[in-house]
C-alpha cells in the first residue's frame, strides 16, 4: 500500500503524519510506503519546519531528511490512499482529480474534523502530533484487518 499525507505547505502537519505513519508501519513490519506533499509550492525542496522536527524527535522520530514537495495530479496514480489534513486541502486535491476512482482515494485524515495548522501557534505542535498519532494507529490496524480479510 502507498499512502500520501497532504497539508498546505508540506512543512508542519504532513511531515509529522508521514513520519508517524512510516514509523508505525515499519514497527509492524509492513511493506507499505508513505510520503507527503503540500497543496502550495512555497516550500518545495525544504526540510520540515524546525518545530515539526523537534516535536517528532521528542517521540523518537526523525523527519529531518524529508523534503517538501508539491501535490501533483500524477500522485493519484502513485498512491492508494491520500489523506489530507483539512477541508481546504481536501478541496484543493479533489479539484485536481480526473475521475471518481481518483476522488475515492482522498479522505480527511480525521473523519470527525480537521488537523489544525500549528504554523502560527507553537502550542499546537504537541496536540497536532497526538491527534495524528492516534488516528494513524487506528488506520494501520483497520488497513491490516482489511488486507487480512481480502486474502
Amino acid at each position: 500500500m502507498k499512502i500520501l499525507m497532504v497539508c498546505l505547505g508540506n512543512i508542519c502537519r504532513s511531515p509529522l503524519a508521514h513520519g508517524i505513519m512510516q514509523t508505525l508501519i515499519s514497527n509492524e513490519g509492513l511493506d507499505w510506503q508513505v510520503d507527503s506533499a503540500g497543496t502550495g509550492d512555497w516550500h518545495v525542496g525544504q526540510a520540515p519546519h524546525h518545530r515539526s522536527i523537534a516535536t517528532a524527535k521528542k517521540h523518537g522520530i526523525d523527519i529531518s531528511t524529508q523534503q517538501a514537495q508539491w501535490f501533483e495530479p500524477s500522485m493519484f496514480d502513485r498512491f492508494d490512499k491520500i489523506l489530507v489534513m483539512d477541508k481546504q486541502n481536501y478541496k484543493d486535491v479533489i479539484r485536481q482529480a480526473e475521475s471518481e476512482e481518483q476522488k475515492a482515494k482522498v479522505a480527511l485524515l480525521l473523519p470527525e474534523g480537521e488537523v489544525p495548522d500549528p504554523y502560527f501557534d507553537d502550542t499546537l505542535f504537541d496536540p497536532v502530533y497526538e491527534m495524528i498519532d492516534r488516528r494513524a494507529r487506528t488506520l494501520v490496524e483497520a488497513w491490516k484487518a482489511e488486507l487480512k480479510t481480502a486474502k
